[in-house]
């Protein structure tokens, strides 16, 4: 079994007491990493499930940049993205579709994009959508989006509705 204690997780700390110094070593509960771990189980676990029922839910994989379509176990479409950026990065996790709209304006810190095509969210202003101003599907580029081709966006949206689980990882295995 891999031990859940790592060096850099111990801290020494000193307290003086009455003229009586106190040494003490603090050490985490846990590291990012068991959390990962515990992170992509549920992510597995969850993903899993969905392919064992006949229900619509959408996968994305940010570590291939690719997003399937799905009906239970068979997937149903496939299509290339972009992702997040490493400065903003798309959040990882399971998700269900929040609202759709047709045409949304995007407005952030350094951007503001109008008549952003067939826009679905899954959290606040997390979503898929279609990107009409690159052509760099495959590659991270967004502001945490998941951007993909206006006519892929456009078959995406007809075809999920609101309530539709998206589970978003760096890997499938």
């Amino acid at each position: 079994m891999k031990s859940l204690i790592y060096s850099d997780w111990v801290r020494h700390l000193k307290i003086l007491l009455a003229g009586t110094a106190l040494s003490l070593s603090v050490m985490g509960a846990g590291t990012s990493e068991v959390w990962a771990n515990s992170s992509n189980q549920k992510i597995k676990q969850t993903i899993e499930t969905l392919q064992q029922s006949d229900q619509r839910w959408i996968q994305i994989d940010l570590a291939k940049q690719r997003l399937i379509a799905w009906e239970g176990g068979k997937p149903v479409y496939a299509i290339l993205i972009s992702s997040g950026k490493k400065s903003t990065p798309t959040r990882i996790g399971k998700f269900k579709i929040q609202s759709k709209h047709k045409s949304t304006r995007m407005r952030g810190r350094d951007y503001d994009v109008p008549n952003v095509p067939y826009a679905m969210f899954y959290q606040g202003n997390y979503g898929i959508h279609g990107a009409y101003w690159h052509r760099k599907f495959g590659t991270p580029v967004s502001h945490g989006c998941v951007n993909i081709a206006p006519d892929h966006a456009k078959w995406l949206f007809n075809w999920a509705s609101v309530g539709t689980p998206v589970v978003i990882s760096k890997t499938l295995k």
